[in-house]
């Protein structure tokens, strides 16, 4: 195996554990639901969560006319106000959000997502997936939602007006927090959910 393909190999097997497991943590009583299920977000950082969840949506609906309309008409929404993404070939990106159903909190999200491509420099962003139909909004809920790799997002910035729809079922937009990464992809994305307790 040449060096290049041995590092790629290394660096995709050392992210790939980082992503998927979240390492090796100690776990408190605050790491677990009241069912026993595994929490996604730690009590003590869900009000942290909430708040920043709350600033982005705000964000997005200033910064483009249609948000908030969709926001209105959408059976459920998840927003997601810190997902960090690295990449240096190999990429990654996570975060953690928060799903609203009829304006209400429903439970907290993670994603996740490993890319292989050439990628260069970082960058933090705040996603959201807003769901027109109460289908797609149960099989996010079904906890194995994930958006293939033709899944693309309307990538919104301070003074750029897009056009937003839904599509296919959901409309997906970011917007770039800090950060000098080319493009935000989301194919790939894989999520978890857990209802409110």
């Amino acid at each position: 195996m040449r060096t290049i393909e041995k590092k790629l190999y290394r660096n995709l097997l050392m992210l790939s554990f980082i992503l998927f497991t979240g390492g090796v943590i100690a776990q408190t009583n605050d790491d677990y639901e009241e069912d026993g299920s595994e929490a996604i977000v730690d009590q003590e950082k869900r009000d942290e969560l909430i708040n920043d969840a709350n600033e982005s949506k705000a964000a997005f609906i200033e910064n483009s006319k249609d948000l908030n309309d969709l926001f209105q008409k959408a059976a459920g929404y998840v927003i997601f106000p810190n997902v960090g993404a690295g990449a240096y070939i190999l990429g990654g990106a996570a975060g953690n959000g928060v799903l609203y159903e009829n304006g209400e909190i429903q439970g907290y999200a993670e994603l996740r997502q490993v890319d292989i491509g050439l990628q260069f420099g970082g960058q933090a962003y705040r996603q959201a997936i807003l769901f027109q139909t109460q289908e797609e909004l149960e099989e996010f809920k079904d906890g194995e939602y994930s958006l293939s790799g033709s899944a693309s997002a309307v990538i919104i910035k301070k003074g750029e007006a897009k056009s937003i729809d839904f599509k296919e079922g959901r409309a997906i937009v970011t917007m770039p927090k800090a950060g000098a990464m080319i493009e935000i992809s989301v194919g790939g994305q894989k999520f978890e959910y857990r209802d409110a307790q």
